[in-house]
């Protein structure tokens, strides 16, 4: 699956998994730098003096204010660094707009809320469907489709996803200019179309 398809299926977490993965590689890393130092590696003497240098431990007794002040500020950055992880991760996704003008000095743009409103008209003209929900994701560079259909108890799947593919997204992939639109569709079924059980007393 490309990465454009995947952008359709879900928000992308790469930057959470980057940035995770980097703090885990240098956490590995300070852990076998205290192994190697703890088994002798950079030499026995090394290995035998205290975890916190002595030198260090004589330092903050001597400038307990200014240590103090440190560690406060050393606080205070990793608390606004998750602050700022929290409200990234949270954010909303965006909802991009297209351009559609590809000519020098002029600009086209079709507002996301209007595309997805043209795209679930035409979506709920399908035979079978009572209700379409659509989202544009991605960027407006490389857009991407979400759509929730919600089909009529009794609908033929293969009619809806034949007209779906061949007159909806074609329609959407030509106003878009562009010969492939990453759509991921999600069918659910109407429960108040649904047959109700008979009651057997």
């Amino acid at each position: 699956m490309s990465r454009r398809s995947r952008a359709a299926v879900a928000r992308s977490a790469g930057g959470d998994r980057t940035l995770t993965t980097l703090l885990g590689l240098v956490l590995v890393a300070a852990s076998v730098l205290a192994l190697l130092v703890g088994y002798g590696v950079f030499g026995a003497n090394r290995a035998a003096r205290p975890v916190i240098d002595p030198i260090a431990v004589a330092w903050v007794s001597t400038h307990v204010t200014a240590t103090r002040w440190i560690l406060i500020g050393v606080g205070l950055l990793l608390f606004l660094i998750g602050i700022w992880w929290t409200l990234r991760s949270l954010r909303p996704e965006p909802r991009p707009d297209v351009s559609l003008s590809e000519l020098p000095g002029e600009r086209l743009t079709v507002e996301h809320a209007a595309i997805c409103d043209a795209v679930r008209h035409d979506a709920e003209t399908i035979d079978g469907v009572s209700r379409a929900r659509v989202r544009l994701v991605g960027t407006a560079q490389k857009p991407a489709l979400r759509i929730a259909l919600t089909l009529v108890e009794g609908t033929d799947v293969r009619d809806v996803w034949a007209d779906l593919d061949g007159r909806v997204l074609a329609r959407a992939r030509e106003a878009f200019a562009v010969s492939a639109l990453p759509t991921a569709v999600r069918l659910e079924l109407d429960a108040s179309s649904a047959p109700t059980p008979a009651r057997v007393e």
